[in-house]
This record gives structure tokens, C-alpha cells and sequence, in this order.
């Protein structure tokens, strides 16, 4: 195994480690064990176990568990923000109403001019 690649093993299992100890930091600070964690987000026990160590993780029980612990906002900044052109974003100033105006309170009758 070259160096690249062995570096790169090591920041992927040190990422599992880190998101396994942010769930079971988050299960413990909300006095939630093992078993009850792992019954609500529908996965074994020993998986949730297996998780909290590091171990390999698929995304769908990622999502499940951090549904369960009230933690999904992690995944925030995966959210794509639409970007507005600077173009488009003056047009839209441009069309923006800038004053108000009174309605007629009897559109019928005409105006006198005077």
C-alpha cells in the first residue's frame, strides 16, 4: 500500500470515528441508551454499537439515527443555496414597486382635471 493511499484510509477511518462519537455523545447527553436508540431509528443494536466505534456506516441508517437524536441539522451544509446573478438580482430591484398609490373610491367617476 502506497503512502497516498494509506493516508487516505486513515482520514476516512478517522471521519467514522469522529461520526461515531458524535452519536454516542449525543445519546448520552440525552440519556438515551443503546437499545432504545437503536429500536426508534429501526437498526440492531450491534450496529449501532459497531457505529459508535467507528466502524463502517451506511448512509440511510446515518439519516435514521440523527432523525432519532434530534441531530439532522448536521447535514446542513450539504443544502444547495440557489445563486442569484447580480444581473438578475438588479432586474428584480428594477421591477420592485417603489411608491404606492391612493385607488379611485368610485372608479366611474371621471376626473375634472382641475
Amino acid at each position: 500500500m502506497n503512502d497516498i493511499s494509506y493516508m487516505n484510509a486513515n482520514s476516512d477511518i478517522s471521519i467514522l470515528k469522529q461520526i461515531g462519537e458524535f452519536i454516542k455523545e449525543k445519546r448520552v447527553e440525552q440519556n438515551i441508551n443503546q437499545d432504545s436508540l437503536a429500536r426508534g431509528a429501526v437498526i440492531s443494536r450491534s450496529t449501532l454499537s459497531l457505529i459508535e466505534r467507528g466502524e463502517s456506516i451506511s448512509l440511510l441508517n446515518l439519516i435514521k439515527i440523527l432523525r432519532m437524536l434530534d441531530a439532522l441539522y448536521v447535514l446542513d451544509r450539504f443544502k444547495i443555496e440557489p445563486q442569484i446573478s447580480p444581473m438578475l438580482l438588479a432586474k428584480e430591484e428594477h421591477k420592485k414597486r417603489k411608491r404606492a398609490f391612493r385607488a379611485k373610491e368610485n372608479p366611474e367617476e371621471e376626473e375634472l382635471g382641475w
